[in-house]
């Protein structure tokens, strides 16, 4: 028989008609609050049988001057570029910088946050598998714990964030390779479950296409740790293969290419290839990689400026966007005649 989902805190936010930092506030027993909505908030816990996390209440006595950062790897160079955003504004200000990573593993994330928090870390700095719906930020909403999304978007106006349009990006990644005449297209994505900004960047890849008169392209999910030669053979040994595909990230997509070599094909003569993040190493390669730059290193630091107003309460949430760009390489080409 299968068990009821835990009720989490939007479940009591949305019945008690209030925001996710009012019932927080409520559980915590923060100032400010209305008697009758405090009421109102204790009868939908207990309607629901909520059972909040009090991890973060007793931790945050005696906490340092450090905030923690949560990534999915540190194997990946945007990541780095934003954690050194996050180090040199920290420097600045007088702060110290704990790091972890979940390993692209979701099941990870919850015990890699409560490693930091054990550190009396003020406020964390977090990049989950999921945005929409994470455990981890369930339980630093209910914790009353101030935190910042970065590379994640969020739909809840409460969770702060600052990230790129993924949706946007990936329909841009799109109009390059259409652009230059390619009309069977494909995307190499990184597992949809351990990043919602691939999902995000998918669903903007699909919509420039169809707006665009052109069939569905192939979809490809791949482990952001493998090697793609295996997962590229279905989509690219059989007749009328793609000529232009888009890859989630940019390491992706050096991994892409290496399997697109292995099956014999080359780049950008058979298939041309576009990445996303704009990653420094991409430029260095050879052909030099076509990507979609996202400022890694400034969305970092943005990140660490909004925590520190948070955590001084001089700041209320906010969902920071930044501006993307397409950065050309050689990756990707003209489409030949005969495709």
């Amino acid at each position: 028989m299968k068990s009821q989902p835990r009720p989490t805190l939007h479940d009591v936010a949305a019945q008690a008609g209030v925001s996710i930092a009012t019932v927080s506030r409520v559980l915590n027993g923060g100032a400010r609050i209305r008697p009758e909505t405090a009421q109102r908030v204790q009868e939908v816990v207990r309607a629901l049988g909520f059972r909040p996390n009090r991890m973060g209440r007793d931790l945050r006595r005696g906490q340092s001057r450090a905030v923690g950062v949560l990534l999915p790897t540190l194997a990946n160079p945007v990541f780095a570029d934003s954690v050194s955003g996050i180090q040199e504004a920290a420097r600045e200000a007088g702060w110290t910088v704990l790091i972890t990573s979940s390993d692209y593993d979701p099941a990870q994330e919850l015990a890699a946050m409560e490693g930091l928090l054990a550190e009396r870390v003020a406020g964390l700095i977090v990049t989950v598998a999921d945005a929409e719906r994470s455990p981890t930020l369930d339980a630093l909403d209910e914790a009353g714990q101030p935190y910042v999304l970065f590379h994640n978007e969020s739909p809840f106006p409460e969770r702060a964030s600052v990230a790129v349009d993924n949706e946007a990006a990936g329909a841009d990644a799109a109009r390059a390779l259409i652009a230059q005449g390619h009309r069977r297209l494909a995307m190499v994505a990184g597992r949809f479950l351990a990043s919602d900004r691939s999902r995000r960047r998918h669903r903007g890849f699909m919509q420039a296409v169809a707006q665009a008169g052109l069939p569905a392209p192939a979809l490809i999910e791949a482990d952001f740790n493998a090697e793609a030669a295996a997962a590229l053979g279905g989509v690219f040994t059989a007749s009328g293969r793609p000529t232009g595909l888009f890859c989630s990230n940019d390491l992706l997509a050096l991994r892409t290419i290496a399997g697109l070599r292995a099956l014999g094909l080359a780049v950008p003569g058979d298939v041309s290839v576009i990445g996303m993040d704009g990653i420094n190493v991409g430029q260095l390669i050879s052909p030099s990689l076509a990507s979609i730059v996202q400022p890694a290193r400034e969305m970092g630091r943005r990140a660490f400026l909004h925590l520190l107003a948070r955590l001084a309460e001089a700041s209320p949430p906010a969902q920071i966007r930044l501006s993307h760009r397409y950065r050309p390489g050689q990756s990707l080409a003209a489409a030949t005649p005969q495709e």
